[in-house]
C-alpha cells in the first residue's frame, strides 16, 4: 500500500457545503501495509525481501521506486491490478481531517499466487531467517498461498510470523507467531473482549488449541502487549508517553519482534523492544518507520 499525506491550513469554511478548506501546504507519500513492514526491518538493519500486488498506476510505480531506494528486493512485487491499495489523509495541522481510499480487492488467481510462491521458494533456498504474512485481507494471502509458504518455510527451519486479518485464520494455521490486535482477537473469537488479561488469556488459548499456534502475542493499545507462550505468560505495559497516530503501531510491533526473536532474543526481551518501538511510532504524525537508533535511544532509559 502507499499512504498518502497532504499537509494543509484551514481558516475557512467552504461555501459550497458546511465542510473546511484546507490550503495544501506541503505532501509526502510513504510506504503502507506489508511495504510499510519492510520499511520499518530495513530501519532496523534488516536484509528485506518483499512480495504482493500492486496495481498498474501511477501510485505501484510511485511505491516501488521508494522500496527501490531503500534496496529492498521486490522482484516479488507484481502488477496483479488496475490499481494500487492507496490511502490519502488531509491533515489541518496535526488533525487528520479526512481520509480517502483507492483500493481494489480481489483475491489474487492461481497464476500470480505460483510467482509469489517461486519467489519465496528461491529465498528460502538462499536461507531466510524469518517470514512474515502481513495480511490486510485484500486477496493476497490465500489459505493456499499462506499453507504453503508455512509448510515450506517449516521444511527449511525458517520462522513464521503472521500478522492477522478477517474471521477466517485457517490461512494462519501452524504459523510460529501470530499478533492480533484485541479487535481482531475478539472477531475470530465470536465475541467482544474486554481488555483485561482474563478474557485475553482465554481468548488466547482458544486461538492456540483451534489454529495450532504456539505463540500468541496480543497487543492491546494503552494496556500494552500480552505473550501467550508454551510455557508462560507476560504482561507489558505501554511506554508511549504521547499519543499522536497509531496507523502502521500493528507493523512496527510485529517487525521488531521479528528482528528479535530470528536474531535470537527470547520472545520476553523481543516484545520488550517492539513495545518500545511501538511507543515511539506512534508519537510521530502519519505512518512512520522506527530505526534501530531511537530503539537504542529508549532502551538506554527503559534500562
Amino acid at each position: 500500500m502507499l499512504d498518502r499525506y497532504f499537509f494543509g491550513e484551514v481558516t475557512r469554511i467552504s461555501p459550497e457545503a458546511p465542510v473546511p478548506v484546507t490550503l495544501v501546504k506541503k505532501k509526502k507519500s510513504v510506504l503502507g501495509g506489508a511495504a510499510n513492514v519492510a520499511h520499518n526491518l530495513v530501519r532496523l538493519g534488516c536484509q528485506v525481501e518483499i512480495a504482493g500486488v500492486i496495481g498498474n498506476d501511477h501510485h505501484g510505480r510511485l511505491l516501488k521506486h521508494q522500496l527501490d531506494e531503500l534496496y529492498i528486493n521486490n522482484r516479488g512485487v507484481l502488477v496483479g491490478r488496475d490499481s494500487t491499495t492507496t490511502k490519502a489523509r488531509i491533515l489541518g495541522g496535526h488533525q487528520q481531517m479526512l481520509r480517502v481510499d483507492f483500493e481494489e480487492v480481489s483475491q489474487i488467481d492461481t497464476c500470480v499466487e505460483k510467482q509469489i510462491l517461486d519467489f519465496v521458494k528461491e529465498l528460502l533456498r538462499d536461507g531466510l531467517d524469518a517470514i512474515i504474512l502481513s495480511d490486510y485481507h485484500k486477496g493476497i494471502c490465500t489459505e493456499s498461498l499462506c499453507q504453503h509458504i508455512i509448510e515450506i518455510a517449516h521444511n527449511a527451519k525458517c520462522i513464521v510470523f503472521a500478522d492477522p486479518k478477517g474471521n477466517d485464520w485457517n490461512r494462519y494455521c501452524g504459523v510460529d507467531f501470530i499478533t492480533p490486535n484485541v479487535r481482531e482477537a475478539s472477531e475470530i473469537v465470536g465475541r467482544n473482549l474486554a481488555n483485561t488479561e482474563d478474557e485475553i488469556r482465554e481468548a488466547a488459548t482458544e486461538i492456540c488449541l483451534k489454529y495450532d499456534i504456539p505463540n500468541v502475542i496480543v497487543t492491546r493499545s494503552e494496556r500494552g502487549i500480552s505473550l501467550f507462550l508454551p510455557n508462560s505468560e507476560i504482561h507489558l505495559p505501554t511506554v508511549a508517553q504521547d499519543v499522536f497516530d497509531v496507523s502502521g503501531a500493528g507493523d512496527t510491533v510485529i517487525s521488531a519482534l521479528t528482528l528479535g526473536i530470528s536474531g535470537g532474543l527470547s520472545a520476553h526481551a523481543s516484545a520488550v523492544m517492539a513495545n518500545i518501538a511501538a511507543g515511539i511510532g506512534v508519537g510521530k504524525v502519519g505512518t512512520y518507520a522506527v530505526s534501530k537508533e531511537e530503539i537504542i535511544d529508549e532502551l538506554s532509559v527503559y534500562n
